[in-house]
């Protein structure tokens, strides 16, 4: 089953790489021409990297992407989905196959990520730069409350199941639906189905195969709306791809972990920041 499940994960891969392949073909003379293929290689090298090792990536990118000035807040959410997209799909691989997941629980939580994707998506990519301004603020300060309740040992711990069964995993469905429309918004999907694993009393274990293969299924079908919108940065996303393709496969096979307290506090400083700039940059207009 779980080979199946890889197997479709490959398709629709495919199926979003050709589209994109297809759109930057024909708009690659009218690329944004405030971004640089640098920063934007060296911003999907480090936000991949570490989302490898947990951290997440759609808050560190947006922030980085404020900080160096490499895209427009009005295509965020759609630069964020289609950038990270083929990393988080190398990272879901090498979960999925590595750490043991109950496979219904595994297949109903992709599933019910994905079809919030699609629902997400398609209401999000018309949105207007401000409702979008704000949108990414609370996601950010979402984020970075739950990232402090993970380190200060609010949030549960977690338990010992690697699968759910009955009211359990109906409450799994329904919340992995929610995450996979806010995470067309911008909002990251990993810290709060985290939360999400641990409450229900699964394993910490199984989150990275279920938070990285919730993203990697749902973002094909998000960003492929998101491309066929226009409504995302065509440098910024490939240049990013590239870099977190790089960084992914660093982390995963060569570093595979690292003391990560430290930087963990560090990002929720700059994700408290970023989120401030947004409303910011909202109420000034």
């Amino acid at each position: 089953m779980i080979t199946a499940v890889l197997g479709v994960l490959g398709a629709l891969t495919l199926w979003f790489g050709a589209v994109l392949g297809k759109d930057f073909s024909d708009n690659k003379e009218n690329l944004n021409p405030n971004n640089s293929w640098g920063k934007v290689l060296g911003i999907g090298f480090v936000t991949d990297f570490f989302d490898t090792l947990g951290i997440g990536s759609f808050a560190p990118t947006t922030a980085l992407f404020k900080f160096m000035k490499q895209t427009e807040d009005r295509v965020l959410p759609g630069t964020l989905n289609v950038s990270h997209t083929i990393p988080v799909v190398l990272e879901a691989f090498i979960f999925i196959k590595v750490i043991n997941v109950e496979p219904v629980t595994l297949i109903s939580m992709l599933a019910a990520a994905t079809i919030g994707a699609y629902a997400g998506a398609g209401f999000i990519s018309k949105m207007d730069e401000k409702k979008i301004q704000m949108f990414m603020a609370v996601a950010l300060l979402v984020t970075a409350g739950l990232m402090i309740a993970g380190q200060v040992g609010i949030m549960p711990g977690g338990g010992e199941a690697i699968g759910l069964t009955g009211g359990k995993l109906i409450a799994a469905v329904v919340g992995n639906f929610i995450l996979g429309a806010l995470m067309t918004a911008g909002i990251g999907l990993y810290a709060p189905c985290m939360a999400l694993i641990y409450v229900l009393g699964m394993s910490p274990a199984v989150a990275f195969p279920i938070m990285m293969g919730s993203c990697a299924f749902l973002m094909p079908v998000a960003s492929v709306k998101f491309i066929k919108e226009g409504a995302y940065d065509r440098r910024a996303a490939v240049g990013v791809t590239i870099g977190g393709v790089v960084g992914v496969i660093i982390a995963a096979y060569i570093v595979k972990s690292l003391p990560l307290n430290v930087l963990r506090w560090l990002v929720d400083g700059v994700i408290l920041y970023t989120s401030y700039t947004l409303f910011k940059s909202a109420s000034e207009k």
